[in-house]
């Protein structure tokens, strides 16, 4: 195989050297943390001089049939993830296919304006979003106002309140996979567009017919990329919905995110067994998650 291949022994040698400390690297960071929150999560194991004790799989059964507070987590983590995922990739989509259009001037300008949000620190970005979507001074409700209309309570209404921050990280994620799906545009090759425009193909046709179909490499991975980055929801909830006079999460942990959760059962009371059971759940959510999306929307293409 090597000789097919061209690969001279000398070559696989200096491969094994290169790709040794690659795994090593995988193992220390990735593999041995997993193995570890796996054992942590059979125990109840309180930090202090308190003993460990095994309890099984009586954490994820505690988890998954007893705690309505993390079942509440999960269904506000799953349902950010949709009510963010979405409209973002429609929405950078559309962009990317604005600035991709040939002649259009200061394409650069506009593509730095939508890209800087990306740039900024999310914990800066989450503050002034904290402030602008403030119900009775903000400057979201204040618009509303302008036009006599009521604007809601948004963080400070537990039916609001993860609204408002999906809107935040819309406005913020847009100008990433904006850059992700300009990115997949400019490997299409002109001339399939310009034989579709010979044949007569209206935008809409060159749109669904070759445009989207040999951008789903581009639009898996922005798919992938965007519901994990949801089912790792924390920031944009700890700095919005949280102060020295309330826990995040609220009102009515109505924002309350499975991280989050798994931060306050692990730091409030300083018990690492449980927390590490609710951390394996949340991978497996993602490896699934992740798996169904590929097997769903990822398509052969060719030119």
């Amino acid at each position: 195989m090597r000789r097919r291949l061209g690969i001279s022994g000398r070559q696989t040698i200096w491969a094994y050297v290169f790709l040794a400390p690659a795994f090593l690297l995988f193992a220390l960071t990735v593999f041995f943390p997993m193995v570890r929150a796996f054992q942590f999560s059979l125990y109840h194991w309180p930090l202090g001089s308190a003993p460990k004790v095994f309890v099984g799989l009586d954490n994820y059964e505690r988890l998954l049939t007893d705690d309505s507070l993390f079942q509440k987590a999960l269904v506000n983590t799953l349902y950010f993830t949709v009510a963010t995922v979405i409209p973002t990739l429609v929405i950078a989509l559309a962009v990317a296919l604005l600035l991709n259009r040939p002649g259009l001037r200061a394409r650069g300008v506009f593509r730095t304006i939508y890209f800087v949000p990306v740039v900024t620190s999310l914990v800066a970005v989450a503050f002034v979003w904290r402030v602008l979507l403030e119900p009775s001074f903000g400057l979201v409700n204040g618009v509303f106002r302008l036009f006599g209309l009521h604007g809601p309570g948004w963080l400070a209404d537990p039916a609001w309140a993860l609204n408002g921050v999906a809107l935040m990280t819309i406005w913020r994620d847009v100008g990433y996979y904006m850059v992700i799906f300009l990115a997949g545009l400019q490997t299409i090759p002109r001339d399939i567009y310009d034989a579709a425009e010979v044949d007569g193909a209206s935008r809409w046709q060159t749109l669904r017919r070759i445009t989207l179909p040999l951008l789903n490499p581009s639009i898996v991975l922005a798919a992938v990329i965007g519901v994990i980055y949801g089912l790792q929801l924390f920031t944009q909830v700890y700095i919005m919905t949280g102060s020295p006079q309330r826990l995040a999460g609220g009102p009515s942990d109505s924002t309350t995110s499975i991280v989050l959760f798994i931060v306050q059962q692990a730091f409030r009371p300083l018990e690492m067994g449980y927390p590490s059971a609710a951390a394996i759940v949340l991978f497996g959510l993602i490896m699934l998650v992740t798996l169904v999306q590929l097997r769903l929307i990822q398509r052969r293409f060719e030119y």
